[in-house]
């Protein structure tokens, strides 16, 4: 038995949650993947997995595996780009997790331009939903946090990102253009049902003077979802005023498609973090996307999207 492609594909049936879903993306029959776990159960004289019709399962013994697999496979794959490093050549597969409104608003437009400058780099984006630390899982992480980063990881911040309030021109020219917190209780609101929320909508004013919570509930809302792209198209076509990040409606307000509200009021920012394991050696296609974000992110502690767009937040 090849105990260390046994392994692998072991660790793909959890990261793939199946059986079939771990034989695509290995490219290998489905009766091969379940024969090398198989094989690997027998090895160590223990079952890994529980199996049923609908789903898998790790045993306890499992689980315990599944961490210590995980790091003989970076140890594996660090000594291999160790090696590789002496040609001092960026390729091979990139393993990226990251929300899916990055992936999708940002990722994905500037990802020709990687490609361009590193053809040898397979990138394998995964973006299952929210990201709010790094997982030892992936080469990088991409992640957003509100808080002070804590844990066993090496982080850069990428930027800073501010939730900003935005509807429709037609919208706008329909219901009228709020000036003042008051006045969105006269509106259609866009809104996710978070814990957060349901206290209340809280703006400060841009000089940090004066503080306003509106009180918020779901059946105030005209649509409530968590799924912020759904939020993000319903306001792109006139169902009410969203609170979306700007590196979501950035290209929008570009376009006019989407217009900012009461900029003199501020909700609330994030900041975007590109995080990886801590390890002794980084291999070169990592640094090399590592430095390729904070390059067009800018690294900073500012929204570049807002001045992008030509409307920061006024002061």
């Amino acid at each position: 038995m090849d105990q260390l492609r046994a392994i692998k594909v072991f660790v793909r049936v959890i990261d793939e949650g199946s059986f079939a879903g771990a034989a695509r993306a290995l490219d290998l029959a489905p009766a091969v993947v379940t024969r090398l776990v198989a094989e690997l159960e027998d090895h160590l004289g223990t079952r890994l997995l529980n199996r049923t019709t609908r789903r898998l399962s790790l045993t306890e013994i499992g689980e315990a595996y599944l961490e210590r697999a995980r790091r003989i496979l970076a140890d594996v794959d660090e000594a291999a780009a160790l090696a590789a490093s002496a040609t001092q050549e960026v390729r091979g597969l990139l393993r990226v997790l990251c929300p899916p409104a990055i992936a999708v608003h940002q990722l994905a437009k500037h990802l020709p331009r990687f490609h361009r400058e590193y053809p040898a780099v397979t990138l394998e984006i995964t973006s299952p939903g929210p990201v709010d630390t790094v997982d030892d899982g992936y080469d990088l992480t991409i992640f957003l946090s509100r808080e002070a980063l804590d844990g066993d990881f090496i982080a850069r911040r990428l930027a800073r990102s501010e939730f900003i309030l935005c509807a429709s021109p037609d919208y706008l020219d329909r219901r009228g253009r709020p000036q003042h917190p008051s006045d969105l209780k006269q509106h259609d609101a866009l809104i996710p049902p978070t814990p957060s929320l349901m206290r209340g909508l809280t703006l400060q004013s841009g000089d940090g003077t004066e503080e306003i919570t509106l009180p918020m509930s779901p059946n105030r809302a005209t649509l409530s979802t968590t799924h912020m792209d759904t939020n993000y198209a319903a306001a792109l076509h006139g169902l009410g005023i969203a609170g979306l990040p700007s590196f979501v409606v950035e290209d929008a307000l570009l376009e006019q498609a989407l217009e900012r509200i009461m900029p003199q009021w501020r909700l609330f920012g994030t900041t975007l973090w590109a995080g990886m394991p801590t390890r002794k050696y980084v291999p070169a296609r990592t640094r090399a996307f590592l430095d390729f974000l904070l390059e067009i992110f800018g690294g900073e502690d500012r929204d570049p999207w807002l001045v992008a767009a030509g409307c920061a937040t006024c002061p």
